[in-house]
C-alpha cells in the first residue's frame, strides 16, 4: 500500500508523520499546489493525505488505486465529495482537534485591536513612556467585554467554546444559524440582520459553503455598529476583503481581526494589504488552529482514521 502525504509541512516539521509508515510505503511532499501537481503525485497512491490540495475529478481521474482521502483539517472544501462518492473513495476529516487553539486565538485577535496593544507596546519601547511624568497612559481608549453583546456565526464546537469564554467575560451571547438547523439552546438564536445590528463583537466560526461565501459584505457592514469588531477565524471567503477595507476606511466598524483572507497566502493585490493601521486591523497567517498540541492531534487523528478504514470501520467519514 502506498500513502502519499501531499502537504507534509502543513502540520509543521516539528511534528512527526512517521506513524503513517505502519500502513505501508509513505511518500511525503513539503507542499503540493495545483491540480497537475496533485495528479502527478497521487497517480499510484492508495491513500492520500491532504489539507488544501485540490482533489477533484481532474486530479483523481488518473489515480485508479486511490481508496481513501484523509484531511489534515476539519474543512474539506478542497475535495469534490460527489466525485469521490461515485468512485467509492472514502473521505475523512478530523473534528475538534483545534477547538481550544482557535477559541484562544479568537480572543488574542480581539484584544490586540480592542486594547490597541500595538500602539501601547510601541509607546513603551520607543521611549515615550519613560519620557513622561505620569504613571499611566491611555490616549487611545478601549472598552470592556463585560456587559457587551457577542455575536457568533457557526455554533459548532469552536463557536460554543468561544461562547463559553465570552460568557465568562460577562458578554451576552447571541448567534445566527446559517442553515437554520442549529440545536443549540443555551444561547439566543437570532436572524442575520438582528445579529449584525446587536453585536458589539462578531466572530465567525462557520464552514465555507454557498450559504456563507461572501456573507459578510458591504451591506452587512452597514448594518453593524460603528463600535463593533469583527473576528474571522473561519474561512477567508466568508468575508469580502475589499468590502472590509472599505468598511474600515469609512468607519463602519471599529476594527477587525483576521486569521484568514480570501486568498492564502494573502496576495499583494488583496485590498487589505494596503491597510496598515494595526489599531484597527490585525491579520495572522492562518495559524489559529496551529498550536503544537493541535498539530500533534491532527496527525494522530489521521492515523486513527486510516486504521479504522483498513479495519472496515467508519470514523470521521464524510463520504
Amino acid at each position: 500500500m502506498k500513502i502519499v502525504v501531499l502537504e507534509r509541512n502543513s502540520v509543521g516539521t516539528d511534528v512527526s508523520v512517521d506513524g503513517f509508515k505502519r500502513f505501508g510505503e509513505m511518500v511525503t511532499y513539503p507542499n503540493t499546489v495545483g491540480t497537475e501537481e496533485v495528479a502527478e503525485r497521487i497517480k499510484d497512491a492508495d491513500i492520500v493525505i491532504a489539507n488544501k490540495a485540490p482533489l477533484n475529478e481532474e486530479s483523481l481521474k488518473d489515480a485508479p488505486n486511490v481508496r481513501m482521502i484523509s484531511e489534515f483539517a476539519t474543512g474539506y472544501d478542497n475535495i469534490d465529495t460527489e466525485y469521490c462518492k461515485k468512485r467509492g473513495i472514502r473521505v475523512c476529516n478530523v473534528v475538534n482537534y483545534s477547538t481550544d487553539a482557535v477559541a484562544q486565538h479568537t480572543f488574542a485577535l480581539l484584544f490586540f485591536v480592542l486594547e490597541k496593544l500595538r500602539h501601547y507596546d510601541d509607546y513603551v519601547k520607543n521611549g515615550a513612556y519613560a519620557a513622561q511624568s505620569r504613571f499611566s497612559n491611555f490616549d487611545k481608549p478601549f472598552t470592556e467585554l463585560a456587559g457587551k453583546t457577542w455575536g457568533i456565526i457557526g455554533m459548532g464546537n469552536i463557536g460554543q467554546k468561544v461562547a463559553k469564554i465570552a460568557s465568562a467575560f460577562g458578554c451576552n451571547v447571541i448567534f445566527h444559524s446559517v442553515t437554520g438547523k442549529s440545536k443549540v439552546t443555551e444561547y439566543e438564536q437570532v436572524s442575520f440582520d438582528e445579529l449584525l445590528e446587536r453585536a458589539d463583537f462578531l466572530s465567525l466560526h462557520c464552514p465555507l459553503s454557498p450559504l456563507t461565501q461572501g456573507i459578510i459584505n458591504y451591506d452587512a457592514f452597514k448594518k453593524m455598529k460603528n463600535t463593533a469588531f469583527l473576528i474571522n477565524v473561519a474561512r477567508g471567503p466568508v468575508v469580502v476583503d475589499g468590502d472590509l477595507k472599505k468598511a474600515l476606511d469609512e468607519g463602519l466598524i471599529a476594527g477587525a481581526g483576521l486569521d484568514v483572507t480570501g486568498t492564502e497566502p494573502m496576495k499583494d493585490s488583496n485590498p487589505l494589504s494596503e491597510f496598515k493601521d494595526s489599531d484597527k486591523l490585525i491579520i495572522t497567517p492562518h495559524l489559529a488552529w496551529a498550536s503544537t498540541e493541535a498539530r500533534f492531534r491532527v496527525v494522530e487523528e489521521n492515523i486513527k482514521n486510516i486504521e479504522a478504514f483498513l479495519e472496515g470501520r467508519e470514523r470521521n467519514a464524510i463520504v
